[in-house]
């Protein structure tokens, strides 16, 4: 393996700090005394204790954290049999035809996203004479359905290393279509299903754009909820808000890589050696 030079490691080294030389700088000053951003008085935690006293900012951080569960759940389950089906699709064109379908809302940038979802959702409010449509549920669709393709392409590549005929055996055995896949496929690929609903989580909880278009004014997440503060001055509390937001999507993607790190040992692991029959 080539190692890297000198100049290399130079250049890495200050992309890594240009990348998260902010972060630690805000994470430094949330634990400010006074609430300057450029003299540090003293260490405290007096803008966390202030944070947890703002009851619009919890009720966010609330709304944030049941959207994110919720839009996780619900897009695991649909990307789950949507990527089974889309392994066991016997016609070629019908199952790349799905892939590209699945694909699209990758590609396809994020304000263009959310003003497409926000057009219809309000296109429909008006067919059904509904007004104030926006809202938490309109939210819900919308993180279910920028979620729903990274889950899928999350679980797919697991099935390649799968034996098709497990759930035939099983199905031989006895064993209904539904019970085979709970009995044999979900155990198989339960890791990508952990890794894949970890993705999503974090996704629901750093997504702003979409959900600046789509959200009313009952319903307000974190990010929607610090937008809003920039028009004015934003507190400190902010900072350590940011601070806590930044750990826990850091704790998030640790165990993603390490649920990964397991499906690639398991998937590439090797058979144990037969033993010799004796004669």
């Amino acid at each position: 393996m080539r190692k890297l030079g000198t100049a290399s490691k130079i250049y890495m080294i200050l992309i890594f700090i240009l990348l998260y030389a902010p972060i630690a700088v805000l994470i430094f000053y949330s634990f400010n005394d006074s609430n300057s951003t450029s003299v540090f008085t003293g260490f405290s935690l007096r803008w966390y204790g202030e944070l947890f006293r703002d009851e619009a900012t919890i009720t966010a951080l609330k709304n944030t954290l049941v959207l994110a569960f919720l839009s996780s759940i619900i897009s695991t389950i649909i990307g789950t049999i949507a990527a089974t089906g889309i392994y066991y699709s016997k016609t070629r064109w019908y199952k790349n035809g799905l892939l590209t379908v699945n694909n699209i809302p990758l590609m396809n940038p994020d304000i263009v996203t959310g003003i497409s979802m926000m057009l219809l959702f309000v296109f429909v409010g008006t067919i059904l004479k509904v007004s104030g449509v926006l809202g938490f549920a309109t939210m819900l669709i919308a993180h279910i359905t920028f979620e729903l393709p990274y889950v899928i392409l999350n679980i797919l590549p697991r099935f390649k290393s799968m034996d098709k005929f497990l759930v035939e055996a099983a199905c031989d055995l006895g064993c209904t279509p539904r019970k085979a896949f709970f009995k044999v496929t979900v155990p198989y690929i339960k890791t990508e299903i952990i890794a894949a609903f970890i993705m999503a989580f974090t996704l629901s909880l750093d997504d702003f754009v979409i959900s600046y278009f789509v959200s009313g004014p009952e319903f307000q997440t974190l990010p929607i909820r610090i937008y809003s503060m920039t028009k004015k001055r934003v507190t400190p509390d902010m900072y350590a808000l940011s601070a806590i937001i930044f750990v826990t999507v850091f704790i998030l993607l640790i165990l993603t890589n390490i649920a990964q790190d397991d499906a690639f040992r398991e998937r590439f692991k090797k058979k144990p050696n037969k033993r010799r029959a004796t004669s």
